[in-house]
């Protein structure tokens, strides 16, 4: 949804509506919706839901409006069917899946973003960075999800941008299923590119595993090794239904692609916005790697992108995360009736929502300068070390409890790595004028509607390539 997410709002301890809920504060309030919801914001609140995955669910509320993208694959899924995904998603996001895929697998794409940076700086033109983060992360999440290059130019990168967008319409929408037997081809057609397109991947996968005599466990065992490093294969390793493994690798590719870009695209933004941050960055940078020319490109590997290396450069993506989660909001069900921590009681089948962008702006959470991009937060006063820590049931960004964001530490390591090496090699400029695609002096971005919190009408910028040697 957008930044400028708004519910009609009313106190819950007023025990009106005739919901039978009741609060003894105002950390929750009743939402006019059906079925029954309220917002939480309490973190104690917060972690209730996160914790007892068995008591709140998706429910049908949200799989009804989301089943024609994610179908049974892991963002929608419950129980068992969430367990043995949740279990395959485990064994694939290892340690030795991290290294291929920022030692090996990123480098090779990040060259061809980098070759194209260098033309637009070359001939002086505009850029919009958020197309070129999506093609980075849909081309990268492409090979871990399916093993192959999928630049988003495909007709199922287009596809899966538009059906996303008129799902996240159904939330807002309480007359979607009217609007959509009105105006809904589109959504049809985009839907049955992407089902196509995931039915050809796992067919052609399965094919492959016969042919080399992968889909036998006898062949596995004497193998000794994983198989083929990527994400369809573990999931057919678990999954013998090849529909719900084509909606599982579909959900993976969906929280990779689009929320690592659009984060990546608002931090930038950021640096942008506060020029002055720029500075520490690439002093970290130069400490790092005193002998190299800013044009030369950085030989970053997973060692050197750990917070421990780069502690001020993942404090600005953290504190991009706080402003701008890349899911602005969650929602479950409780299938039992329940009391939350602070007494609010909810009936079986209410719908409960928490705003993780809202939160991130709360001043009980991070204090009056709460509203301020200050990466220095999370630091020690030398800015050596990351010295703050939250709970994720305050900065629930990556989710937590249970169902936490298996993806989480590639998302971060992956977004330090590309951060650090844009900004070392380029000194970007946003584009203002509304003529060229800015916003105008003196406003700010907004998000457009989504299920994910893309920049509307993304990021125009003009590059040049940075000059070397330190300021």
């Amino acid at each position: 949804m957008a930044s400028d997410f708004h519910v009609p709002l009313a106190p819950c301890h007023l025990r009106e509506m005739g919901s039978g809920f009741s609060s003894p504060d105002g950390n929750c309030w009743i939402v006019p919706s059906l079925p029954p919801a309220i917002v939480v914001s309490d973190p104690k609140n917060v972690e209730h839901v996160l914790r007892n995955n068995d008591l709140f669910i998706k429910g049908a509320f949200f799989r009804s409006r989301s089943w024609d993208l994610f179908g049974n694959g892991i963002i929608n899924a419950d129980g068992e069917l969430w367990k043995i995904q949740r279990k395959a998603g485990l064994r694939f996001f290892s340690i030795g899946i991290l290294k291929t895929f920022i030692n090996d697998a990123l480098p090779p794409i990040l060259a061809d973003t980098e070759k194209r940076l260098d033309a637009v700086a070359k001939q002086g033109g505009i850029t919009d960075m958020q197309d070129v983060f999506l093609e980075l992360t849909t081309r990268l999440m492409g090979k871990m999800a399916y093993d192959m290059d999928m630049p988003a130019s495909l007709p199922f990168s287009k596809a899966f941008d538009y059906a996303s967008g008129a799902i996240g319409d159904r939330f807002q929408n309480p007359f979607w299923k009217i609007k959509e037997f009105v105006l809904g081809a589109p959504l049809r057609r985009a839907v049955s590119e992407i089902k196509r397109f995931s039915s050809i991947i796992v067919s052609s996968t399965v094919e492959a595993r016969y042919n080399d005599g992968l889909s036998s466990n006898v062949h596995k065992a004497e193998r000794g090794k994983p198989l083929q490093n990527n994400l369809i294969n573990s999931l057919l390793d678990h999954i013998s239904e090849h529909q719900v493994v084509a909606d599982a690798a579909m959900n993976y590719l969906s929280a990779g692609r689009d929320t690592t870009a659009q984060s990546l695209t608002w931090t930038l933004y950021l640096l942008l916005r506060h020029p002055n941050i720029q500075e520490p960055l690439l002093d970290e940078l130069y400490d790092l790697f005193p002998s190299k020319a800013t044009s030369a490109p950085l030989n970053l590997d997973l060692d050197t992108v750990q917070p421990s290396h780069l502690p001020y450069t993942y404090s600005i993506f953290t504190e991009s995360l706080r402003l701008y989660p890349p899911v602005p909001f969650e929602l479950k069900e409780c299938v039992a009736p329940t009391t939350f921590p602070d007494g609010t009681w909810l009936p079986k089948g209410a719908v409960v929502l928490w705003v993780p962008w809202a939160m991130g702006r709360s001043y009980d959470i991070w204090g009056a300068d709460a509203e301020i991009f200050k990466p220095e937060r999370w630091l020690s006063t030398d800015r050596k070390t990351i010295q703050l820590q939250k709970s994720p049931y305050e900065f629930p960004v990556f989710n937590a409890g249970p169902r936490s964001c298996l993806g989480k530490k590639l998302a971060e390591l992956l977004a330090v790595d590309v951060l650090a090496r844009m900004m070392w090699r380029y000194d970007f400029e946003e584009v203002i004028d509304v003529k060229e695609g800015g916003c105008g002096i003196g406003n700010e971005r907004r998000s457009q509607n989504s299920l994910t919190l893309p920049m509307e009408g993304g990021l125009p910028v003009r590059i040049k390539i940075r000059e070397k040697g330190r300021k």
